[in-house]
C-alpha cells in the first residue's frame, strides 16, 4: 500500500473547507493539512512533505489575494516544484495562476464534475 499523500489546503472558509475535504475523501486517499495565511503556508512546505497545495483565491482570513502565495512558492527554487492550484471558478484566476507556474486549478462550483477529479487524479497520481 501506498503512503498517503498531501494536501495543503490554504485560505479556505469553514464551508469551503468541508465541501472540498469531502470531494478529497469521495476520491482520494489522502491527508489534508490547512494553513491560513502566507508565512504559515510556507513554513508548512519548508517542513513537510506535500503533494498538493490548494489556495484560494482570496483568503478567508483576511482576504488577501491566493495568486501572492503562489508567486511566493513558485520564486522559491526548493517549493517551486510543488504542485499548486487555485482554488476559484473564475476562469481569469485560472489563467493567471497556470501563467504563474500552477496547475490548473478547480472551482467549489465544480466539485461534483468529472472533469474536477481528472484534474486532481493527474497531480496525485
Amino acid at each position: 500500500m501506498s503512503p498517503k499523500r498531501t494536501v495543503l489546503s490554504v485560505g479556505q472558509c469553514v464551508p469551503d473547507h468541508a465541501a472540498l475535504s469531502q470531494f478529497f475523501e469521495k476520491h482520494f486517499d489522502v491527508r489534508i493539512i490547512t494553513a491560513a495565511l502566507p508565512a504559515e503556508t510556507l513554513e508548512i512546505l519548508r517542513t513537510c512533505a506535500v503533494d498538493l497545495v490548494l489556495i484560494n483565491r482570496k483568503l478567508d482570513a483576511d482576504y488577501s489575494e491566493g495568486m501572492e502565495i503562489l508567486r511566493s512558492i513558485k520564486a522559491d527554487p526548493p517549493l517551486a516544484s510543488t504542485p499548486t492550484m487555485i482554488v476559484s471558478n473564475f476562469e481569469e484566476a485560472q489563467r493567471a495562476a497556470v501563467a504563474a507556474g500552477a496547475v490548473y486549478g478547480i472551482g467549489k462550483a465544480e466539485l461534483t464534475s468529472p472533469a474536477a477529479r481528472d484534474r486532481v487524479a493527474a497531480v496525485l497520481a
